[in-house]
C-alpha cells in the first residue's frame, strides 16, 4: 500500500517539484494544495502517512496549519514536516511546539532534503504500521470483550430462568421483569448502560428462591406466619448468593435481588429501608416483579386483569413503590399491555368482580 501524503505549498513550482522528487520510487502517492484552508478539509475526510507544509503562505502559515491539523481526529501522531528558509531558533522551536516532527529546507536539490524526506517516508509507513496494528488489536479486543459478555448474560438469564421454572412451567416472568424494567429506567432518564444492566441483572430478583423448600414455595393454600418468614428469607439468600463478585452484572443482580421487597414507606423487607434508601435497581425492578406476579397465573392464585394490576400500581405508589418508578412504568402502558400479552386477562373479560389475592390473610402474590 502506498504511502499517502499531503504536500501544501503556495509555489505551484514548489508542489511539483515535491510531488516529483517525493513519488520518484514509487513508494509514495502525494496529493497537493495551493490553499492550506482547502488541505485542511481534505484532511478532514481522509487519512493522511506524511506532511509537508510550507511555512510562508497566505490566509494561515504553516505554524497555524500544523497546530490545526494536529487536533484533527487521528492526526496526533502523522509526520509533519515544515518546508522552509527561515530556519531561525525561534521559528523551529514555533513549530515544535505547534506539532511538527522535523523541518526541511526549501532548497530543490538538497543533499539534506533528499536524506530527510527519505526519513520521514519511512517514518510515516511506520506509523500507518502501527496505528493499523493497534487498530486491529483494538478490534479484536473489542470483539473478545463483547463475546465475554454476550457469556455473561447468557449465564445471568440461565441462571434465572433455572429458578424461576421452579416456581412456574415456562420462566417467562423473568424475562417480562426484565423488559419492564428496561422500560421503568429508561423513562427515569438513567444512563443507557445502566438501563441496559439493570435490564440484565433483573431476572436475577428471585434467585434466592432455590433455597425455599418446594413445600412451601409451590403451595396452593394460604401460608401459616412460619411459611411467609422462610419465603422472605429468599431476598437474603439471594443477597448472599450474588454477593462479592467481580462481575458488576452480578454486583448489581445483588442488589435487586436484597432490595426488591422492600417499600417506599419503609415497611418492607428484609432490611426496612425506605425511599431513596433504596437502591434505584430495586425499586425499579419491585414494580416490574409486582405487576408481573399480579397478571400471571400461579399455583396459589389465578392472574388479576391488567386494568386491575394498574389500579394497585397506582393505589400504592408512594407507600409501596417509588411514584417515579409507577409514573415511568404507566407512561409507556401501550408496550406494558403488549409485552404483558395474551396470558393476562383484560378486564372487561373477567367474569366477575376481581378480588385480589392479596386481601387474604398469609398469601400474596409477590412474596
Amino acid at each position: 500500500m502506498l504511502t499517502q501524503a499531503l504536500l501544501v505549498d503556495d509555489s505551484r513550482s514548489v508542489l511539483n517539484f515535491l510531488k516529483r522528487h517525493i513519488e520518484a520510487e514509487g513508494l509514495v502517492e502525494a496529493t497537493t494544495f495551493l490553499d492550506p484552508v482547502e488541505a485542511l478539509t481534505c484532511a478532514r475526510e481522509r487519512g493522511f502517512d506524511l506532511v509537508l507544509v510550507d511555512y510562508e503562505m497566505p490566509h494561515m502559515d504553516g505554524i497555524s496549519f500544523i497546530r490545526t491539523f494536529r487536533a484533527l481526529p487521528g492526526c496526533a501522531d502523522i509526520p509533519i514536516a515544515m518546508i522552509t528558509s527561515r530556519q531561525t531558533d525561534d521559528v523551529k522551536m514555533e513549530a515544535l511546539q505547534a506539532g511538527a516532527t522535523d523541518f526541511l529546507p526549501k532548497q530543490p536539490h538538497s543533499v539534506e532534503m533528499t536524506v530527510r524526506l527519505r526519513n520521514l517516508i519511512q517514518f510515516g509507513a511506520a506509523v500507518r504500521k502501527l496505528n493499523d496494528r493497534a487498530a486491529h488489536l483494538a478490534s479484536e479486543v473489542a470483539a473478545a470483550t463483547r463475546k465475554l459478555g454476550e457469556r455473561e448474560e447468557e449465564i445471568i438469564l440461565r441462571l434465572a430462568l433455572a429458578v424461576e421454572y421452579r416456581d412456574n412451567d415456562t420462566g417467562e416472568h423473568t424475562l417480562r421483569v426484565a423488559r419492564y424494567s428496561r422500560i421503568i429506567a429508561e423513562q427515569l432518564g438513567l444512563p443507557a448502560r445502566l438501563c441496559r444492566d439493570i435490564y440484565l441483572a433483573a431476572p436475577l430478583h428471585d434467585v434466592g428462591k432455590v433455597a425455599i423448600p418446594d413445600n412451601i414455595l409451590l403451595k396452593p393454600g394460604r401460608l401459616t406466619d412460619d411459611e411467609m418468614a422462610v419465603i422472605r428469607t429468599h431476598a437474603t439468600i439471594g443477597e448472599r448468593i450474588l454477593a462479592d463478585s467481580g462481575c458488576e452484572l452480578i454486583q448489581l443482580g445483588a442488589q435487586i435481588a436484597a432490595g426488591h421487597h422492600e417499600r417506599w414507606d419503609g415497611a418492607g423487607y428484609p432490611n426496612g429501608l425506605k425511599a431513596h434508601e433504596i437502591p434505584v435497581a430495586a425499586r425499579v425492578v419491585a414494580v416490574a416483579d409486582v405487576f408481573d406476579a399480579l397478571t400471571t397465573r400461579r399455583p396459589y392464585k389465578e392472574p388479576m386483569p391488567i386494568e386491575v394490576a394498574r389500579g394497585y400500581l397506582v393505589e400504592n405508589k408512594g407507600r409501596q413503590f417509588d411514584p417515579a418508578c409507577v409514573e415511568a412504568f404507566l407512561s409507556r402502558w401501550d408496550e406494558v399491555v403488549e409485552i404483558a400479552g395474551e396470558r393476562a386477562t383484560p378486564f372487561h373479560k373477567a367474569e366477575a368482580p376481581f378480588t385480589p389475592i392479596m386481601a387474604s390473610p398469609g398469601r400474596g402474590p409477590f412474596a
